[in-house]
């Protein structure tokens, strides 16, 4: 840790720089802040005489923290830098660029603003084209770090793999309080920045509470720099965030060493909770008086001003500064609470991509004109290899990343190994390890990362090893699905996610074999893809690949250990588009409906019928081809639908439900489903014939519905 700071010239300019600290508008910064919280508490406080239309419903202060922040933000200067942040960091976007109006019409809910109504107004997001932004936050505590991690490695990507020059210098910067050191994502991301010496700066804000908690539970002594002493490739710095010349000495050295592309640092700034976590919490409830004095005492805000006046402000200015910041925060405050509410017209807009004409482009991904460029077909070439699934999906990522350099595959064992099913055998040997390449062992940590490059305008492809392993990156996924919506089509992370997962050949697990793939349809925003074939398989994982929305790319564990699904190879450029199912066989009676490899059990049952069954391949479940279904059905009056998730909430109840409200007249017997029971994957062979539809079950189902 290094020792404290007291010289005021050593903090007027920042260490390696020729250019002083803009002290003006760090205070000024600082001040607005304080001021918006004293606007917002106040209003907090008497909710009672304030009408409804004027109360910020989600208050969270940044009392205290406001300075260092702002020491901070005047630190953040090149083009490709990005901030992740979380709830408290209102004065870091102020110093960046935030303007008082939007930093108050969010909370409000007004239109424009972070996210046009659609988000608590403390979730904030900043885009920035031509300097500095501010990725979207979310609501959780600890998910701002892996998507840091994967920003700033896509900074070391652009630069030395694209040779894009102008990304030399560029940082990814994460703020988190002290409680979000106990958070996964902590680790994972610090894992992340020491093993590949990421150019990541760690800003943790310390005031000792995580709400309630004391900071002793949420990392062992309260001090998280001291437990990482034996940390390599990670500078640490260890300070009072309340007094200016130390936390703007401390951190421009800290931004001075990742900016020189050494490696990562971190530096926690203790700093005083001078209000309750949030505007319905009590802190007296579990805070003594002697406590929040204390805090109170500790107010940065005096000790700014003492280290201005006179030195680089006289007093008269800094009053004159004061008086300025109470003309524009009251002007801003009447047009935040002028502008419209968010028009509820548009409530469903962004969910996924909109490329109407008009519709600006969210910072993320390929843009446009770059998706255009690499063209496509939705018309298979004739007279291709007959492929089994793995090698259709190697064959696909293989062209990509030969004709889009922004694309990457990563994952779990996906480099060296080439995957647990050697799906990417080969692929690191022929592209290098900075285009496909293995990860630690966090799923958090992996899709995280994704949505960061994706955030930087690459195109991330990762592997989770099997779809239960899933669960531990849900909120990264979750997150990942809703940040067009959120941000207002300000960011958007069109990544794509391969999950095998299903039943294997004559095996199945709790662990392995879990196909769930409703909950991702559930998941608001992702596209969920589920092949049958690798012709299939080809056509969507490119279409995927070439998407402005992130895609499930599930690859059958059946299909991936036999050679069930194969087929003749569709060409480089075979695209399928979204939503669009097939029409395996042509029946006049009845229509069975499936996706995944339960498409052929159903197959081989369908030919025991002689043109009776129309069976249909969903392919995709979001988007389903409702049309292609519904035109099944009322021409051949009765349906059975065929899947492997489970029966209760499964995707199949969903086609059900469509039926029985747009197909009703048309029905001649029920919607009839055929589904495992509701129990995990079992693993020996009796137990998993015993609960998954096989071709004698489904063809017996069949008969039954058409003697119905």
């Amino acid at each position: 840790m290094a020792a404290p700071v007291s010289s005021k010239k050593r903090a007027a300019t920042p260490a390696g720089s020729d250019t002083p600290f803009p002290w003006r508008d760090i205070a000024r910064t600082a001040l607005i802040s304080r001021a918006l919280d004293d606007l917002e508490e106040a209003t907090n406080k008497n909710k009672a005489n304030v009408p409804r239309d004027h109360l910020i419903l989600y208050q969270f202060s940044a009392r205290g923290h406001e300075v260092a922040q702002a020491i901070l933000a005047s630190l953040i200067t090149h083009r490709h830098d990005a901030a992740s942040a979380y709830y408290r960091n209102r004065p870091l976007l102020l110093g960046l660029g935030l303007t008082i109006e939007d930093a108050l019409a969010s909370p409000l809910g007004r239109s424009g603003g972070f996210s046009d109504g659609r988000d608590i107004g403390v979730v904030c997001n900043l885009p920035n084209p031509d300097g500095p932004c501010v990725l979207p936050m979310s609501g959780d505590v600890g998910s701002q770090y892996t998507p840091c991690a994967g920003w700033a490695q896509s900074v070391m990507y652009h630069r030395d793999v694209l040779g894009d020059k102008s990304w030399k210098g560029a940082i990814g910067l994460v703020l988190g309080g002290d409680a979000s050191v106990a958070t996964n994502g902590f680790w994972s991301s610090l894992t992340m920045a020491t093993t590949l010496k990421l150019p990541m700066l760690f800003f943790i804000e310390d005031n000792g509470l995580g709400i309630s908690v004391r900071g002793g539970l949420q990392t062992p002594g309260g001090d998280i720099t001291s437990n990482l002493a034996s940390f390599g490739n990670l500078l640490l710095r260890d300070g009072d965030g309340t007094d200016p010349v130390e936390a703007a000495s401390m951190l421009a050295e800290c931004v001075n060493h990742v900016r020189s592309g050494i490696g990562p640092a971190l530096v926690r700034l203790t700093v005083p909770r001078m209000c309750s976590h949030s505007g319905p919490d009590n802190q007296k409830g579990y805070r003594t008086d002697a406590e929040i004095d204390a805090d109170t005492k500790r107010d940065p805000l005096p000790k700014l001003k003492r280290y201005l006046v006179p030195d680089f402000l006289s007093a008269r200015d800094w009053t004159a500064l004061e008086k300025e910041v109470e003309r524009d925060v009251a002007v801003a405050l009447e047009a935040a609470r002028a502008r419209p509410g968010p028009d509820p017209a548009n409530v469903a807009q962004f969910v996924y991509a909109d490329e109407s004409s008009g519709v600006a482009e969210a910072q993320g991904g390929l843009s446009r004109s770059e998706r255009d460029a690499l063209g496509g077909t939705d018309v298979p070439e004739g007279g291709g290899d007959t492929l089994r699934f793995a090698e259709a999906v190697r064959r696909t990522l293989a062209r990509e990343l030969e004709v889009n350099p922004k694309l990457l595959v990563f994952g779990e064992d996906v480099g060296r190994k080439g995957g647990v099913h050697l799906v990417t055998e080969g692929l690191q040997r022929k592209f290098g390890d900075r285009r496909v390449f293995d990860t630690s062992l966090s799923e958090e940590g992996i899709i995280g990362r994704s949505v960061g490059m994706a955030l930087s305008g690459l195109m991330p492809v990762a592997e989770i090893q099997f779809r239960k392993y899933a669960d531990p990156a849900s909120e990264q996924l979750n997150n990942c699905g809703t940040l067009r919506w959120r941000t207002n089509n300000q960011f958007a992370a069109p990544i794509v996610v391969r999950m095998p997962g299903g039943f294997g050949k004559d095996v199945g697990d709790p662990w392995h074999s879990l196909s769930d793939e409703v909950r991702f349809v559930h998941a608001y925003g992702w596209q969920v893809a589920m092949p049958s074939n690798s012709a299939d398989a080809v056509g969507l994982l490119r279409a995927a690949m070439r998407s402005p929305n992130p895609t499930i790319f599930f690859e059958h564990r059946s299909l991936l250990m036999t050679g069930a699904g194969s087929a003749p190879y569709p060409g480089d450029d075979y695209v399928l588009p979204f939503g669009r199912a097939h029409v395996v066989t042509e029946g006049s009676d009845i229509t069975v409906v499936s996706w995944g490899a339960m498409v052929h059990r159903c197959a081989e049952a369908a030919s025991r019928f002689g043109g009776r069954v129309e069976l249909i391949d969903l392919r995709t479940v979001m988007p389903w081809d409702k049309a292609c279904v519904l035109e099944s059905v009322k021409k051949t009056g009765r349906c059975l639908i065929v899947h492997e998730d489970a029966m209760t909430a499964g995707f199949g109840a969903e086609i059900g439900a469509t039926l029985a409200q747009d197909a009703f007249w048309h029905l001649d017997a029920p919607v009839e489903r055929l589904a495992p029971k509701d129990v995990p994957v079992a693993y020996h062979e009796d137990l998993l014939a015993a609960m998954m539809p096989d071709v004698d079950g489904i063809a017996g189902r069949i008969e039954a519905v058409l003697g119905a």
